[in-house]
């Protein structure tokens, strides 16, 4: 039977689970795009998503979730019984299983651990016991190896005795271990078919391979992939074990996401991702952490301008440019919060060089300082005619300058350096602190010369 896509086929997915004809269902699913998988998919009620993978094939049911982002396919998966929940998640591939399982709430993930056949659950446990963005948490479990003191036969033979189980790996080189397990080195599929089958595999095997280890960051990782143009690397522990591999692609998949989660933050999104197919309290939630925060720190900030209400209304116009003030510095802050990150993200300045960031940021704010309150000293100049009043704007733009990108360029090496996630929580501290030290400024500068702003 053949489906003829409409622009709405979320509509006709619900009509075809509703008749709960299965071989339709996995047909329609079948000549889905992947997006068009996770678009109608999102549109399905809870209840009808749920009953939607309990009915299709689990291996067939892994593959279409897939295409669902993992917090979407995380709510899915914890809707259902754990049995149901369990032969889909064992159906997929290492990683992905990682992926999901870390999304789950840890009850929901280990009644679905405890469900799952005990080889998958175990290697499942080990992933997630790495840092989602190391080459541990990102790694397949799903490779070759053989003992150095096989021969080229018995690998031909297990290859074929095992085929329908390989067939699902990322197969692209042969890993030699010795009795240990651990790495002795790697066997091309090349030299695997061309070499005699007497031949032993310590014999043919490149020694000494290129390895990455469980806690290379992905900063580490993409340093490796860009000089060394491989298919995948092995991957070892502590004990020199091979225990996964990484792929280019795995790489750049972990690279968006914490790109994706850093913008999330920067954003005010808090929790993870957020789409509008999620329930209400959820997207709320994520919203409001932020939000509430960000009360709090504006009332800070706010404080400020109480002790010097006396001051702002002698020269109501201060109130005009205490937020141009406010809104340029934490501009100019958030320009070396960007900075920081990035040279963090490609490895080219380390947490503890926060003199040398500061030494670059304070010289780039006496420069763009200085310009920025030249100009705006000059706009109240020309306004008011009254050069104090130009002095004390022009003078708090500069100094505050100074400030915001000093703060902005260290923050994030401070908050590296104590293990925090630079990416949601220096904009909020260094939005405070700029807001706070530009009224300080602008309304102390005035106070020593109020006599002349009249």
């Amino acid at each position: 039977m053949a489906f003829t896509i409409s622009d709405k086929p979320w509509e006709d997915l619900r009509v075809i689970l509703n008749s709960g004809n299965i071989e339709n269902l996995t047909k329609f699913l079948e000549s889905l795009t992947p997006s068009d998988t996770a678009l109608s998919i999102s549109r399905l009620a809870p209840a009808e998503q749920s009953r939607l993978l309990s009915m299709l094939d689990p291996s067939f049911a892994a593959d279409v979730i897939e295409d669902v982002p993992d917090s979407q396919a995380a709510e899915i998966i914890e809707e259902m019984p754990p049995e149901q929940a369990a032969a889909i998640v064992d159906e997929m591939q290492s990683d992905r299983q990682a992926d999901l399982l870390s999304e789950l709430e840890t009850e929901d993930m280990e009644a679905i651990l405890k469900k799952m056949t005990p080889s998958d659950a175990e290697e499942a446990r080990t992933l997630l016991s790495y840092p989602a963005d190391s080459a541990g948490g990102i790694m397949i479990s799903e490779f070759l190896a053989y003992r150095d003191d096989l021969f080229i036969t018995d690998v031909l033979e297990d290859l074929q005795e095992k085929r329908e189980i390989y067939m699902d790996y990322h197969v692209q080189y042969l890993y030699i271990v010795d009795r240990e397990g651990k790495l002795s080195g790697v066997l091309k599929m090349r030299d695997l078919l061309f070499t005699p089958k007497s031949t032993s595999l310590d014999r043919v095997m490149i020694e000494k391979p290129l390895y990455v280890k469980t806690d290379d960051s992905l900063e580490d990782l993409r340093a490796f992939f860009k000089e060394h143009k491989l298919f995948g690397a092995p991957v070892i522990d502590h004990d020199n074990r091979l225990v996964g591999v990484v792929l280019p692609s795995a790489v750049e998949e972990a690279t968006q996401k914490q790109t994706v989660s850093q913008f999330l933050s920067f954003s005010g999104i808090i929790g993870g991702e957020e789409f509008r197919s999620m329930p209400l309290i959820n997207r709320t939630g994520r919203r409001l952490s932020w939000l509430s925060i960000n009360i709090v720190l504006n009332i800070i900030a706010a404080s400020v301008i109480a002790l010097y209400q006396d001051t702002l209304v002698a020269v109501i116009t201060l109130a005009i440019f205490l937020p141009m003030i406010s809104d340029m510095c934490g501009c100019s802050g958030n320009q070396a919060v960007a900075v920081s990150m990035r040279e963090l993200t490609l490895g080219l300045v380390k947490p503890r060089e926060i003199i040398r960031v500061l030494g670059k940021e304070i010289s780039l704010g006496v420069v763009n300082g200085a310009a920025l309150g030249l100009l705006l000293g000059g706009v109240a100049l020309l306004w008011k005619g009254n050069p104090y009043l130009g002095l004390v704007v022009g003078g708090a733009l500069m100094a505050n300058t100074i400030v915001s990108v000093s703060l902005g360029g260290v923050l994030p090496l401070l908050l590296k350096s104590i293990k925090l996630d630079p990416a949601m929580v220096a904009s909020p501290i260094l939005t405070t602190i700029t807001d706070m030290c530009g009224f300080f400024f602008v309304l102390s500068f005035a106070t020593l010369i109020i006599s002349k702003l009249g």
